[in-house]
């Protein structure tokens, strides 16, 4: 553990102990102390959490969210962690997982309600041995159905909002809410939840029936291209850099853009960008979360110099304060060690 982990772990605040006698009290029974925010997201970066809670029902992401604002304890929302970077230093306050033990799977013809931490490739699976069509994008794609939802994702430039019918969350208050598609408001890679603190403990989906096995055959065709096209060895976050329509029909997608600007392999400690796919970052073993921001910062103002373009990122950082943003709002704001831009490696 670095020295920085072992100081946060030995001042774990009043409020955090108050806090967790009373979601003991409340009745919660998944509840882990300092535990390494690296063991819970992909890209395996992270320190402590001072509390991280399994959640077992929506009821009890109510009680936990209600608990946590009365002690004045920030919350993170955590599904698989595919697209987020923790603080190397750890997290000051309360991770609330929504995962396996709210991952229940209902079909009735074409109407699918997943549990908010429904594993996607599950998900994708069982679609196609129904005959239901629409989301055959999603075969692949790491993180729960609460992730996906929330940042509109998908691939081929596909997003699942498209099938989103109904979305129950729980406010940062501690109120459950039903949010129709509308009320959503998806758009690429984006939806009305995004940075308002709420957990999508349930979701309501609507496709089409097809047949099940052209249904088989695309998914194991876009699973084959990710398997050629994608890092698989190392750990990463997936897409690093978002894709600008408008920088998209004139540079193209990400990856080309940063390969182009001879990019691609660079490295930086334990941070990568990856030699298979150019808009991937992979760590490489020991990488820190200020190595990987001094990479999306170096990328994006030579991607820029180069094109005019300053590509934002799909990933995002969580710092150990409880801020939660793009990764690239803190490259931006200067928010890592900046002399680490001088190590940068070919």
């Amino acid at each position: 553990m670095p020295p920085e982990a072992a100081l946060l772990r030995a001042n774990v605040s009043a409020p955090i102990a108050a806090l967790l006698v009373a979601l003991r009290q409340a009745g919660v029974t998944r509840i882990a102390e300092g535990r390494p925010l690296a063991q819970e997201v992909r890209w395996r970066i992270g320190g402590p959490a001072d509390l991280l809670v399994e959640a077992e029902s929506s009821t009890e992401v109510a009680a936990c969210l209600r608990l946590a604002r009365a002690h004045g304890v920030p919350v993170f929302i955590l599904g698989d962690g595919s697209n987020m970077l923790m603080d190397s230093h750890g997290y000051r306050g309360l991770v609330l997982r929504i995962g396996r033990a709210m991952s229940a799977l209902h079909i009735e013809g074409t109407r699918v309600i997943c549990g908010g931490g429904l594993w996607v490739p599950r998900l994708a699976l069982e679609l196609a041995r129904r005959g239901l069509t629409g989301l055959e994008h999603v075969a692949g794609i790491p993180g729960t159905i609460g992730g996906l939802v929330l940042m509109n994702g998908g691939s081929q430039r596909k997003g699942v909002g498209a099938h989103v019918r109904r979305v129950t969350v729980v406010t940062p208050e501690g109120d459950i809410r039903s949010l129709t598609q509308e009320e959503m408001a998806f758009s690429y890679r984006h939806s009305a939840l995004q940075g308002r603190g709420c957990a999508i403990t349930e979701v309501e989906l609507e496709l089409e029936p097809g047949d099940p096995a052209a249904i088989r055959r695309e998914m194991i065709d876009i699973l084959a291209s990710r398997r050629r096209k994608f890092p698989k060895n190392l750990p990463n976050c997936g897409s690093t850099f978002l894709s600008n329509p408008a920088m998209y029909a004139v540079v193209g997608p990400p990856g080309k853009a940063i390969e182009e600007a001879g990019l691609k392999g660079i490295a930086l400690g334990g941070a990568q960008v990856s030699p298979l796919h150019a808009n991937f970052i992979v760590n490489r073993g020991g990488a820190t979360s200020d190595e990987v921001l001094a990479l999306i910062a170096h990328i994006r103002q030579t991607v820029h110099a180069r094109t005019g373009y300053r590509m934002d990122c799909e990933a995002r950082f969580v710092s150990a304060e409880g801020e939660e943003r793009p990764a690239h709002d803190f490259t931006d704001a200067g928010r890592f060690d900046i002399g680490l831009l001088g190590r940068i490696a070919l």
